[in-house]
């Protein structure tokens, strides 16, 4: 095996000569101050990693390895020296903790899900994609479906979990698939299906991109990575991941403080296959097509903001409901309402099992579905 393996690097090596053409071999930094655990913990982390595929490049204080130091006194020397090997091209990409990343960069997580020991993405663990919560989502969406395409998911499949917004986040990605984008959705494991997510999908890793609001997703990688040890050592999975936004060409990724040497191995693989892939150029590129796909007509329809005059609607008499509509975001649950009584449909809202519900009379159900969809409210 060994004399197999020596063989086809000479040979690379002579075809490379051949050609005149040679690949520089990709370096990944990796900062060592900051850690919970330590520097040593930081340090074995990357032993673990040690790969023929890349070299890593420490950045902190001088220690015992064969690995390359580039010395520093403290964080903030650290993170500038960081930014200067990135920018310089010296390192592909680099793992470090606690990085302020600006609006519209957020991180996408890989993790190990317990159910069925499959991977699957959380996009997104750190950062703000955008202010408003919806747009944030939809932005998700795309640095997930990139960081999945840099990593060798050629059509990663989608899911959206069932939080505030979803239904929204929803109809903004089908309306993006309607007009061309490239977007395949994932299907619960649940008996009634959908592409929006329950507890469940997330045990089992359902889709390969989970998209979330960022403070949920910091949570979910914060229990993946250290249900079996407690809570201060995260043990399982890759870490936060890389941060990734519309036009954004650094490739950070980000730990925990609380990570430990596994998981810091695991995100200088991750880091490598980002940095391989080109995230940042997929990202570019999802956005392109997006764009293409009426992104920021869609975006514009969620975001803007219309003065509403203030109309009193008169509730319609009241009558036995039983028939269920969902798909209803629970933010807009009520003028969801307000809107079936504006035209003559009495309606009350709900909760089911799979989230927010409007209940209106047997007679009126398809009526119903009509109104709220001409409105807006519903994407089914």
């Amino acid at each position: 095996m060994a004399k197999k393996i020596i063989g086809e690097t000479l040979l690379e090596i002579a075809n490379a000569i051949e050609s005149g053409q040679f690949t520089k071999k990709i370096k990944i930094g990796l900062t060592t101050l900051g850690s919970e655990h330590g520097v040593d913990n930081l340090v074995n982390g990357a032993h673990f990693a040690k790969s023929n595929l890349f070299d890593i490049v420490l950045i902190g204080p001088k220690v015992e390895t064969d690995l390359e130091v580039i010395e520093v006194n403290d964080e903030k020397e650290m993170h500038t020296k960081m930014e200067e090997l990135l920018e310089s091209g010296y390192i592909d990409s680099c793992v470090t903790m606690h990085y302020n990343f600006p609006i519209g960069v957020s991180t996408v997580g890989r993790v190990i899900t317990p159910g069925r020991g499959k991977e699957m993405i959380l996009a997104t663990t750190t950062g703000t994609s955008a202010t408003n919560r919806i747009e944030a989502m939809v932005r998700n969406a795309i640095y997930g479906i990139a960081t999945a395409k840099s990593i060798g998911i050629k059509t990663p499949k989608v899911g959206i979990l069932n939080v505030d917004g979803a239904r929204q986040v929803e109809k903004c990605l089908n309306e993006l698939k309607d007009n061309g984008y490239d977007l395949e959705f994932a299907e619960s494991v649940r008996a009634d299906g959908g592409c929006v997510m329950r507890g469940n999908d997330l045990l089992v890793g359902a889709p390969d991109v989970m998209v979330c609001d960022t403070l949920s997703g910091n949570i979910f990688m914060k229990v993946f990575s250290s249900f079996t040890s407690g809570g201060d050592y995260e043990s399982i999975g890759y870490g936060y991941g890389p941060g990734v936004g519309e036009d954004y060409n650094r490739k950070i990724l980000i730990l925990s403080r609380a990570s430990g040497s596994p998981v810091v191995s695991n995100a200088l693989k991750y880091a490598y296959d980002v940095a391989k892939g080109n995230v940042s150029e997929i990202a570019k590129e999802e956005f392109i097509n997006a764009k293409k796909s009426k992104f920021d007509t869609i975006i514009e329809s969620v975001t803007k903001k219309e003065a509403k005059v203030s109309e009193d609607i008169k509730m319609p008499d009241k009558q036995v409901v039983t028939t269920q509509i969902s798909g209803v975001d629970i933010m807009d649950l009520e003028d969801a309402v307000k809107e079936l009584w504006k035209n003559g449909v009495y309606a009350e809202s709900g909760m089911g099992c799979t989230g927010p519900i409007v209940l209106v009379n047997d007679a009126k159900g398809k009526i119903a579905v009509d109104i709220l969809l001409k409105a807006g409210y519903t994407a089914k």
